[in-house]
């Protein structure tokens, strides 16, 4: 029976007038506990998340513990906290949106012991506030009743610890219910958890600044202040010139930067020298931000000497509108700086990314496949599937040892003479349930981490490198889309959606598939599944595979070619091969020839991704997942033009289609490399694709620019993004909805997928911000330790692909690196270089002109840099104790770089990323080992954590990222 209460609330508008609003309150005998010591779970309906039954006693925090030490209860080794009501709606009206949201996610997150009470609604918990009463003293009260109330519920087998900041309740409550202790937080942390040393210290630093920011407050309550005027005399003012108004927008927009962004940030501490300097005020420390973007930070600590050859991570509390700084507190080391572990993680926390293990109760939903009990289909999925087992030659093409394969191809004639192409993608959400623990993990992650030397798997290697990976020979759940095509023509008949089982011929690699295109079948001893069969036998499977392969490569000609017709833009592509090593770790990445079977199998999947765009829009047109690519302002192709016609060239923006003609006539026969530099600056100069829910925009705004489509989508790679879970859960709802079956799932409204889809874009843009930030480490590392002089790899040739006003902007194809190079520097000397090509510094002036720059010296020598002119450049690193190294580009001549070795020269940029990968490693493994210096938090974290050892796939996914809307390895960047 519910009871109704009625709220009254007292807001005070903008105008300052006081609205006083009554809501109606209904009371519940019963509301869920979430305690395994229930007595009547039933009654209480606890069917989500349970506390844990192997504690000691369950902590409620009060509500301001929850405001201030909320990272504290973050850590996972607090176990049993019931978070109230109470504490947690203070939270949301005091603290704001991102704090409120860190709280909820907490509460939904399945690695922290810890659940809501919503006590506020429960009955017997429920207490309306006193005449008189303060906000601070009925939230507290609540929440002991409460408190009180859980352990009568419990039976009064769980003691309670009620922590609280509040001595004034600790003295009322801390001793007048058996069972239920009120104490403070520190005293909580110090006497249940002395080993937890890293919260205690948090505890106290967090205690430290308030304290101080207490004291600031009194002192400047202190002081004499002219008394301010009221609203109606300053306007007055105003209009008559007596007073100016000033509107201070610089610190407005630094502090809106860091709302946008509220994080944890991580800092350097000042050097000895500069800690020294502070005097008295060594306490109170100066910390700076690595982000250039962030002020200073102010934090209280005695370890600021201990602490300054470490990056450390600190949160903001506060900024005084006095202030010049933000006041923050210490969270937690990092790492040394300079050290390849502590670099690594201060990247994951600038991009906030976590990468902590999967949790038990994660792993749990996994299911088994072991020797002893290897996984089967199951007799009820061989009912409601189509197996296609028997039926068609499915098989994937993949860069070789490769892993975590998510589709599959088929292609074969029907008996009415028609051809059937075939998309098979593993059947993520099969193992994936709506809302269970690993759904909300890989919601939270949204896609794999990419970095330079390993990667974070959004989903268990269970999944990712298994059960959901089509291997060959094994049975495996996939969603298929199958059409019926005209046999010459190519037209499409009808489509198939739907749940299948397939078990996968051939694994095969893409330069095996290509041999096996040219009609070179020597291949096939590199073929694993040829090498036990007999001639006529590996002779007839053989010229089966060669048939399906060369005829998808015809369809995938075909739909290409409609797509190129439309105005379809190839950009920048990559090329490169993957070796792994026999531990199935990449071990290098080789330069090849581009492959036609690359083209192929992006198609087939380009195809797929827009048929099931299709598809799920026609079943739910107001909440369906596509992604967009809007066409780019043309303002922003104006340097392409510049550049282009410097060269003779002319490109021409209007639409799509002209933008592609263009670029694909704009080849040098005499340097391709301008080719590549010119549709890098188109790349540059699109917006990004990004995810976006169908309910939200007009359907014209559909459109993908890039890939010349109406209605796009990514269903192909459900195993690295949430993105293509969302999208294989609508088309199964599309397909139960065309049998007027019931849909199972619960799919996400309007509203609720589009706030997904920003947080998805989000998390794209994280992934690369800290994929390009690794690679950028990387080189630096690589070149740090190396002396510009004489070290011969530190020399190289460069192109200038853009003018500035006092230098230029050069690309090193060698290394794949872009950057300035000054034509002037601090001592106001210009370059000139001489018969000989070689620069030095002379008083001078610079002169720029729209497609090249002229050096003159005051004895009247000159030298121009043209774009597109090769030079030689010295790269070296630019160090910096506080923020990320960076390269440094020197012009040291005028004339294009000779390497000594023509066959080093020519190598790809990718091949020597990789060796720089593999020789940084090195020599980080070498140094570690001599010094014996190790951070052991890091070095635990990194076993702990690094999913993939060693080499990984960075190279190519940066490429896609910044150049290829076509994407040739499966992973469209569109």
């Amino acid at each position: 029976m519910l009871q109704k209460r009625e709220k009254v609330l007292l807001l005070r508008t903008f105008q300052g007038r006081t609205l006083r609003i009554v809501r109606e309150h209904y009371l519940r005998p019963s509301v869920p506990c979430n305690s395994p010591l229930c007595p009547q779970p039933a009654t209480c309906r606890n069917d989500g998340k349970l506390l844990s039954s192997d504690v000691t006693h369950y902590m409620i925090p009060d509500w301001k513990v929850v405001q201030d030490y909320l990272e504290i209860l973050e850590f996972p080794e607090l176990k049993g906290i019931i978070f109230m009501q109470t504490a947690c709606q203070t939270v949301q009206h005091q603290r704001g949106r991102r704090q409120y949201n860190k709280l909820r996610n907490l509460l939904r997150d399945a690695r922290h012991d810890c659940i809501l009470f919503a006590n506020e609604f429960q009955q017997f918990c429920y207490l309306p506030r006193e005449r008189g009463e303060s906000m601070e003293k009925w939230q507290t009260r609540s929440i002991y009743n409460a408190a009180v109330w859980y352990y009568h519920h419990c039976q009064d087998r769980m003691p309670i610890v009620m922590v609280t900041e509040d001595e004034e309740a600790i003295q009322q409550y801390g001793s007048e219910t058996e069972g239920v202790f009120v104490i403070s937080f520190k005293n909580y942390l110090d006497n249940f958890w002395p080993d937890l040393k890293a919260a205690r210290e948090l505890c106290d630093s967090i205690l430290q600044s308030r304290r101080e920011r207490e004291n600031e407050s009194q002192e400047s309550h202190g002081k004499e202040y002219a008394e301010h005027l009221p609203l109606e005399v300053l306007e007055a003012g105003i209009k008559s010139g007596r007073y100016i108004q000033v509107r201070v927008v610089m610190r407005r927009r630094v502090v809106g930067i860091l709302q946008k962004n509220w994080r944890d940030y991580v800092v350097t501490f000042p050097s000895k020298e500069e800690v020294q300097s502070q005097g008295k005020n060594a306490q109170k420390i100066l910390v700076t931000p690595w982000d250039y973007r962030i002020p200073k930070i102010r934090i209280s600590t005695q370890q600021a000497e201990t602490l300054q050859d470490f990056r450390v991570v600190v949160r903001i509390d506060s900024w005084e509108s006095t202030s010049v700084y933000p006041n923050g507190h210490f969270v937690r080391v990092l790492g040394r700086i300079g050290d390849l572990e502590g670099e690594i993680a201060t990247i994951l926390v600038e991009n906030s990314i976590s990468v902590v293990p999967f949790s038990e109760a994660q792993m749990c939903e996994m299911p088994v496949n072991t020797p002893g009990n290897p996984w089967k289909v199951s007799p009820e999925e061989e009912r409601e599937r189509q197996d296609l087992r028997k039926t068609h030659l499915v098989f994937s093409i993949d860069p070789k040892g490769c892993e975590d394969v998510d589709d599959t191809l088929s292609v074969r004639t029907l008996d009415n003479g028609h051809l059937e192409l075939g998309v098979h993608i593993a059947d993520v959400t099969h193992f994936v349930a709506p809302n269970s623990y690993i759904d909300i993990e890989a919601r939270t992650r949204a896609t794999t981490y990419y970095l330079a030397d390993r990667r974070y798997d959004m989903l268990p290697s269970t999944l990712s490198a298994d059960l959901c990976s089509l291997l060959g020979g094994v049975d495996r759940y996939a969603v298929s889309v199958i059409w019926e095509l005209d046999k010459t023509s190519y037209e499409i008949k009808k489509v198939w959606y739907g749940r299948t089982i397939i078990r996968s011929a051939y694994k095969l690699f893409y330069e095996a598939a290509q041999e096996l295109l040219d009609g070179n079948f020597n291949i096939v001893d590199d073929i694993p599944e040829f090498r036990d069969l007999d001639e006529k036998t590996r002779q007839t499977r053989l010229e089966e595979l060669a048939w399906a392969i060369g005829k998808l490569t015809d369809i995938a000609r075909h739909v290409r070619a409609k797509r190129d017709g439309c105005g379809a833009l190839e950009l920048e592509g990559v090329e490169v091969r993957v070796q792994l090593d026999e531990k199935k770790n990449i071990h290098d990445l080789i330069p090849k020839q581009p492959l036609e079977v690359h083209e192929t199998v992006a198609e087939c999947m380009i195809l797929a991704n827009h048929w099931v765009a299709k598809k799920i829009w026609e079943s739910f047109p107001h909440q369906a997942l596509l992604r967009q690519h809007p066409p780019p302002h043309q303002e922003f192709f104006s340097e392409l033009r510049e550049c282009a016609k410097a060269k003779g060239f002319f490109i021409d923006t209007r639409s799509n289609k002209t933008l592609a003609d263009s670029l694909d006539n704009a080849n040098d026969p005499n340097d391709p490399i301008v080719n590549r530099l010119l549709r890098s600056m188109a790349t540059q100069a699109m917006s990004n694709a990004l995810y976006f829910s169908t309910g939200s925009c007009a359907e014209e705004e559909f459109h993908h620019y890039g890939l010349a489509l109406d209605k796009y989508t990514h269903f192909t790679s459900p195993i690295r993004r949430y993105s293509d879970i969302v999208v294989h859960r609508l088309l199964m709802a599309a397909i139960a909805k065309d049998k007027k079956m019931e849909i199972k799932d619960n799919l996400f409204s309007n509203k609720d997928l589009e706030e997904l889809c920003r947080h998805i874009n989000n998390r794209n843009r994280a992934a690369q911000h800290s994929q390009k930030q690794s690679t950028e480490l990387f080189q630096c590392m690589y070149f740090k330790d190396k002396d510009p002089e004489n070290e011969e790899r530190c020399i190289s040739d460069g192109v200038i692909y853009s003018i500035r006003t006092n230098g230029v902007l050069l690309f090193i194809p060698r290394f794949g690196i872009k950057g300035a190079a000054y034509l002037k520097n601090k001592d106001g000397l210009v370059i000139f270089c001489g018969p000989d090509g070689r620069s030095e510094w002379k008083p001078g002036s610079l002169q720029r002109f729209q497609n090249k720059i002229t050096s003159t010296t005051t004895g009247g020598e000159s030298v121009t840099f043209h774009l597109f002119d090769h030079v030689t450049v010295r790269i070296s690193v630019q160090a910096s104790r506080c923020h990320s190294d960076t390269i440094r580009l020197e012009i040291i001549s005028n004339k294009p770089y000779m390497s000594p070795d023509t066959e080093l020269f020519h190598q790809s940029s990718l091949l020597l990323k990789s060796d720089l990968v593999k020789e940084v490693t090195r020599s980080v493994e070498e140094a570690q080992l001599a010094q014996e210096v190790k951070v052991n938090i890091i070095q635990e974290d990194y076993q702990k954590y690094c999913q993939t050892k060693g080499r990984s796939l960075y190279m190519l996914l940066e490429e896609i990222r910044d150049l290829a809307l076509l994407d040739v390895s499966n992973s469209y960047g569109m």
